[in-house]
C-alpha cells in the first residue's frame, strides 16, 4: 500500500472489468459484446473526422449527438446528457443525483460498480435481495432512501421488470432520484423513456456499447428531465467539459442515422440467444428467462469455475463471478450462431450429456 494514497484511496476495492485477453482463434463470451460489426455509416463517419481538424477540441457539448439521440427518443435535446460511456454517466449520476441523506438502494445481485461508486462517492447504500427466482422484488424499494439504482435487465441475471413495475417504483420513490440503467434494454426489455415526462426523478441510462456494437468507442448517455439533466452537466463541467472525442461523436451520430441495421442486429442476436437457451436446458443447464445479450445459467452436477476453466482450455471464454448466490452461475455472451454452437459442442463434452 502507497504511502501516498489518500485515505479514499486506501478504502476502494476497484471495479474488475472482464478479461481481455490475447489469445489467438479465441471464441469471446465474457464481456457482453456484440459479435456483429457497427453499422457501415459509423465506420466512414470516422474516417471523415480523421483530418487536421483534430488539432481542435471537439464540441463540449456534443449538441449533434444530443441532437440525434432527442430526435430518436422524441425527446428535447436538453434531456439529453452524454459521457464516455455509461460507466462515466452512472458516475456523474451517483455524485449528482444520488449523494442524499439516505442509502442507495440496489440490488444485492447487480452491476458491481453500483458499490464501488458509492465507496468512491462516500454514498451509504443498501442492497435489496433479489428474490428465490433471482427477480427483483419492487416492494423491497419501498421506505426512506437517499435514491433507487436498477439496471433493467438485471445484470448480470439478465431478468427484466416490466414497464408497469418501473412505474409502482417511481411512485413509491417520488422524491427521490431513480435511475434505471438499460445497457440491454434493447434485447427485449420495456424502455422507461416512455414515462419521463410523467416522472421528473426518473433517469434512465443507456450505451452504445451493447446493442450499437460500439464498445470500443466508449459513448454512452443519459435522458431525463432537463432539471436533473442539469444536474449531470454540472458534475461534468467540474470534471471534464470534453469527454467525447470528435471520432466518438460523429460514429455515434451515424449510429442513430442507421435504425434498419440497429434493429436487424439486436432482433438477430435475441434470436441466437433463445437458440442458445434451449440448447443449453437440453444440456441439463437450468437458464434464467433473459431480455440481454447474455444468459446466466448454472448446471446441477457440475461446479461453474471447473466448467469455466474447462472451456478456457478449449479456447472459450465465458464470466463466472466467484460471488454468494450466484457461485455456480456462468454468464454467457451471445456470440454468432457459429460461436455459440462451438460452446454447446465443447459444453456437451465436458458435462458428458
Amino acid at each position: 500500500m502507497n504511502r501516498y494514497w489518500s485515505e479514499t484511496v486506501r478504502g476502494l476495492s476497484p471495479y474488475v472489468p472482464g478479461e481481455q485477453p490475447k489469445i489467438d482463434n479465441l471464441v469471446k463470451l465474457n464481456t457482453n459484446e456484440n459479435p456483429y460489426p457497427p453499422a457501415p455509416g459509423v465506420l466512414e463517419a470516422i474516417r471523415g473526422e480523421t483530418t487536421e481538424a483534430l488539432r481542435r477540441y471537439p464540441d463540449p457539448n456534443a449538441d449533434r449527438l444530443k441532437a440525434a439521440i432527442a430526435d430518436h427518443f422524441g425527446l428535447a435535446p436538453n434531456q439529453v446528457f452524454v459521457g464516455n460511456g455509461s460507466d462515466e454517466v452512472l458516475a456523474h449520476a451517483f455524485l449528482g443525483l444520488l449523494k442524499q441523506q439516505g442509502p442507495v438502494l440496489f440490488p444485492d445481485i447487480t452491476y458491481s460498480f453500483y458499490p464501488v461508486y458509492c465507496r468512491l462517492y462516500g454514498i451509504d447504500f443498501v442492497n435489496v435481495p433479489l428474490d428465490a427466482d433471482f427477480a427483483v422484488d419492487i416492494a423491497g424499494y419501498a421506505g426512506r432512501c437517499g435514491g433507487v439504482i436498477l439496471p433493467n435487465p438485471n445484470a448480470p441475471t439478465g431478468r427484466a421488470l416490466p414497464l408497469a413495475s418501473i412505474e409502482t417504483l417511481l411512485r413509491l420513490q417520488p422524491d427521490v432520484a431513480v435511475v434505471i440503467d438499460e445497457a440491454y434494454v434493447d434485447f427485449g426489455a420495456d424502455s422507461a423513456v416512455s414515462l419521463i415526462d410523467r416522472y421528473p426523478n426518473l433517469l434512465v441510462t443507456q450505451t452504445l456499447s451493447k446493442s450499437r456494437s460500439l464498445a470500443g468507442l466508449r459513448v454512452g448517455y443519459a435522458l431525463g428531465d432537463a432539471g436533473l439533466i442539469e444536474g449531470l452537466e454540472r458534475v461534468k463541467n467540474s470534471f471534464n467539459s470534453y469527454p467525447l472525442d470528435r471520432l466518438a461523436i460523429a460514429g455515434a451520430v451515424a449510429s442513430f442515422a442507421d435504425d434498419a441495421y440497429f434493429r436487424e442486429t439486436c432482433r438477430r442476436i435475441v434470436a441466437s440467444r433463445e437458440r442458445l437457451a434451449q440448447a443449453l436446458a437440453a444440456l441439463g443447464f437450468e437458464v434464467l428467462p433473459s431480455g440481454a445479450n447474455f444468459v446466466f445459467a448454472r448446471h446441477p452436477a457440475h461446479d461453474a469455475a471447473g466448467l469455466q476453466q474447462a472451456l478456457r482450455a478449449r479456447r472459450i471464454i465465458v464470466r463466472h463471478f466467484t460471488l454468494p448466490r450466484i457461485e455456480q452461475f456462468l454468464r454467457i455472451t451471445i456470440g454468432t450462431n457459429e460461436e455459440c454452437d462451438t460452446l454447446v459442442a465443447a459444453l456437451r463434452d465436458i458435462t458428458g450429456a
